[in-house]
């Protein structure tokens, strides 16, 4: 079984797929840099995680 991800998580990489759709891709270091730039996170860890989980998104969408 893969890692659980928690609810602020999710809730973050939802909210922000909804806000920003067309910027962020199924490339985990493109989203990373997406981020960053964004300067919503303080924490890597977190914005690494949010990052992943966004991809996660992403693929299921074209699929």
């Amino acid at each position: 079984m893969g890692r659980i991800k928690t609810t602020m998580i999710k809730n973050l990489g939802k909210k922000l797929l909804k806000k920003y759709p067309d910027k962020f891709t199924t490339d985990f270091e493109h989203n990373k840099k997406v981020l960053k730039e964004l300067g919503i996170f303080e924490s890597k860890k977190i914005r690494n995680k949010v990052a992943g989980y966004i991809v996660r998104l992403k693929k299921r969408q074209i699929l």
